[in-house]
């Protein structure tokens, strides 16, 4: 069945692929793109720059917004600002709440992709179905419905949160643009680190471990290495800064591998699933997300000692950068997660409109939306 949408911008960001940094803003853009390729009706709301394929965008927040509330400071370099009480937030809340109103039919989904940051606009339109679409942090649910990305963060959750699993959750993954990546069998010799250059996401930990394997470590990402560090830049590392999606897709695809020792709970971790579609294997951390998602031995290796990290590093050839491209692309493309999110919301949809629990679907010809396509002990499928 097809489903009208209101889709959350994030107020503090512009919804097009400039923000990659922000994996909010990046979640709004491909969904919108994803289920209105579907065929379904999606009502963008957000900032007046954005880039959006959808049914309609509507503007709620302009350049001298977010001037007004954040000024001229450089958000390439350090971390998003932002606040739910700053003029950005307040006028995106005021100005969609209005805006929703002059587009909503019964039984329309109103979705918080910035969780209990978007919870007064949905508030304000109790009469829609408000579904956070993809749950990346660990918190107390903002909605009635939540879709987590990760077994990971759901029940670390739902333990925070003390309350048991609801029938009407689920988990399903961080969704990719297939057109962004392109798969390379031949790296040049470094490693790589995307991130927020910050301690818990193991920016530390990875210039360590290249330093112990004698390998050139490149770091990506929003702040300064050198304050977390606490001393020098060494000399194997090379500073990349913020880099827009075409470099970003360049600098994965010729690494030899992409680190992530993340100290902490990781939701989900997209930088790994964007090398992986780029072919290149990753080391993570054994926890999190990279528990179901970095398939050790097949994607890269999980690591819990410098000792396991440093073996990872020397033996990173062992992983076939086909196998890691063949298992993003059937795991997280946007092909692949659209069918989830229509089974997802089917049968929340049959809660209001039929039996709910009970009802039965004389249409389902098959029960594949959890299915996923590991790879094989010895698979090496060539890339089409």
């Amino acid at each position: 069945m097809k489903h009208r949408f209101h889709a959350l911008g994030i107020p503090h960001t512009i919804t097009n692929k400039e923000y990659s940094a922000c994996a909010f803003t990046q979640k709004v853009l491909k969904w919108c793109k994803m289920m209105t390729g579907r065929g379904h009706t999606v009502y963008h709301y957000g900032h007046e720059d954005s880039q959006v394929v959808c049914t309609e965008h509507v503007t709620v927040t302009t350049k001298q917004d977010l001037q007004v509330a954040y000024g001229n400071y450089n958000w390439k370099s350090e971390f998003f600002k932002h606040n739910v009480n700053d003029h950005a937030h307040q006028t995106f809340y005021k100005r969609a709440i209005v805006e929703v109103g002059k587009r909503k039919r019964p039984r329309d989904f109103i979705l918080l992709f910035w969780g209990y940051g978007h919870k007064p606009v949905s508030d304000a339109h109790p009469d829609l179905i408000a579904v956070e679409p993809g749950v990346g942090y660990h918190a107390e649910p903002a909605a009635k419905f939540s879709i987590y990305e990760s077994y990971c963060v759901m029940n670390h959750t739902y333990a925070l949160a003390k309350i048991n699993p609801r029938w009407y959750d689920a988990v399903i993954p961080n969704y990719f643009d297939l057109n962004d990546f392109e798969f390379d069998d031949d790296p040049e010799d470094y490693l790589l680190f995307v991130g927020r250059i910050i301690e818990s996401k193991g920016v530390g930990m990875a210039v360590e471990i290249a330093k112990k394997v004698n390998m050139r470590l490149k770091v990506a990402g929003q702040g300064d290495l050198a304050s977390v560090l606490k001393g020098p830049i060494p000399d194997h590392v090379e500073i990349v800064g913020y880099v827009e999606p075409r470099a970003r897709a360049l600098l994965m695809k010729k690494a030899k591998a992409l680190l992530m020792p993340t100290h902490f709970n990781e939701p989900f971790g997209g930088v790994m699933v964007e090398a992986l579609l780029c072919g290149t294997p990753v080391i993570t951390s054994d926890w999190g997300a990279f528990s179901e998602n970095n398939i050790h031995g097949m994607t890269g290796y999980r690591c819990r000692t410098m000792e396991q990290f440093v073996w990872a590093v020397k033996n990173i050839d062992a992983i076939s950068r086909y196998v890691c491209y063949n298992w993003a692309m059937r795991t997280f493309s946007l092909e692949r997660v659209a069918p989830m999110y229509e089974e997802y919301f089917d049968s929340l949809m049959r809660v209001f409109t039929g039996a709910g629990f009970y009802e039965y679907n004389v249409q389902r010809t098959e029960l594949d939306w959890l299915n996923r396509d590991y790879p094989c002990a010895h698979e090496i499928v060539e890339v089409l």
